[in-house]
């Protein structure tokens, strides 16, 4: 028997779309130039894949957490957990941990950018501020991720983690009131919904608001905790698999799941989570990963942040930066490496937002079988021989191909 090969999962974080009249109804994936995409498709087999199920709005966490074989249903427990354990924080039993968007209110209190102009700047700084903030008797622990994105951690006792967002989710109403669904969670509740206004009163006149003001720049005038949980508990990825993998990815969201998974993590200073990355590095890194690794997922962020945008140019600049990362690592990695491309969840520019539309996916290695797929996009996908799988599927099929599968039966 041959030795097994290596596996590789390239996910275009938000990829999918819908027909856009801009694009003469094509998405952008399937307007957009992608000659490696096309190649390694019509070379490969190909389907559709729900992250979940079909219908299902998957969030990033989630998806990865099907993707990498970890059923939500039975693991997921929130996003905050992997949000702060990614950015480095210190993450212990009985934490309650929030993802956490720096936001900009009006006089009223009405959220006006919930994302505060996509701020990149300053952001240490005004988590410096609020973090270490004690009420309560319990402590927030603060720390800034990637452009508009934080984490927060409420540490002490007595805490639940059933507490609904203070975020809003829209701009032009004011932050949630935060609510719990028990005890210990109601006190957790009070706690965000301090903090959200302690933090409001705190950022308002911080330095770096101020110069943003003076620019024209929406100040991040507020804090909007989302995604409470805690802790899961989670297998390591060798002990559910028996080999080991890496991350090549961007935000700490889905660094946070590499780490709980004790998955190597590869930190790629050219990226920056939005179109300034350098895909092209990234790709290096993938393909150094595979000196180690048997197994590497790589996710590239800015097809989602063009998506949650609105901007369909910028989502075919997105895609155009995946087929180059793709193709770098298809001409770079051993020939006896799997490649699996495919997305996390749907950002249709048209919504803004995550839907449940399923995502192309293409399969390309030494012994997959061609089908009539002849370029990479939604809609092609759809005629592949893969047909329609979920999430969980995916790498079960790698590894059958890589002669990595248990036999299940005599």
């Amino acid at each position: 028997m041959p030795e097994p090969g290596s596996m590789v999962i390239i996910i275009g974080d938000g990829l999918g779309d819908w027909p856009l009249p801009e694009l003469a109804d094509q998405t952008p994936l399937e307007a957009a130039p992608t000659p490696h995409l096309d190649r390694l498709a019509l070379e490969g087999e190909n389907g559709l894949m729900d992250p979940i199920a079909p219908g299902v709005r998957a969030g990033s966490d989630t998806a990865h957490l099907a993707i990498l074989g970890f059923d939500p249903s039975c693991y997921y427990t929130g996003r905050g957990p992997f949000e702060a354990l990614g950015i480095g924080m210190d993450v212990r039993r009985g934490d309650i941990c929030f993802r956490v968007n720096f936001a900009t209110v009006d006089a009223d209190l009405r959220v006006t950018d919930r994302r505060a102009g996509r701020i990149t700047d300053g952001t240490a700084q005004l988590a410096a501020a609020l973090n270490g903030l004690e009420h309560d008797g319990c402590t927030f622990l603060f720390t800034a991720s990637v452009a508009h994105r934080a984490a927060l951690i409420i540490r002490g006792p007595g805490l639940g983690p059933r507490v609904s967002d203070a975020d809003p989710h829209v701009e032009g109403v004011s932050p949630q009131i935060a609510h719990g669904e028990d005890d210990a969670s109601r006190k957790t509740a009070a706690l965000v919904n301090w903090f959200v206004m302690r933090a409001h009163e705190m950022l308002t006149d911080h330095p770096i608001n101020r110069t943003r003001e003076a620019q024209g720049l929406p100040p991040a005038n507020i804090a909007l905790p989302r995604g409470a949980g805690s802790a899961p508990e989670l297998p390591t990825f060798h002990a559910r698999y028996g080999f080991t993998g890496a991350m090549v990815v961007e935000v700490g969201l889905v660094k946070g799941i590499g780490k709980y998974l004790e998955m190597a993590v590869m930190d790629v200073p050219e990226a920056h989570g939005d179109l300034t990355t350098d895909e092209i590095a990234m790709a290096k890194a993938v393909v150094a990963a595979l000196t180690h690794h048997p197994f590497v997922l790589c996710n590239l962020k800015c097809p989602d942040v063009a998506g949650h945008d609105g901007d369909a140019w910028a989502k075919l600049a997105a895609v155009e930066k995946l087929d180059r990362l793709v193709g770098y690592v298809r001409e770079h990695a051993a020939p006896d490496t799997y490649l699996a491309v495919t997305g996390d969840h749907s950002t249709p520019v048209l919504a803004r937002d995550h839907t449940g539309d399923p995502l192309p996916l293409l399969i390309h290695g030494p012994h997959t079988r061609p089908d009539q797929v002849a370029a990479y996009g939604e809609r092609p996908a759809a005629r592949g021989g893969l047909h329609r799988i979920r999430g969980t599927d995916l790498l079960n099929l790698l590894m059958s191909l890589t002669l990595r599968a248990e036999k299940f039966g005599a």
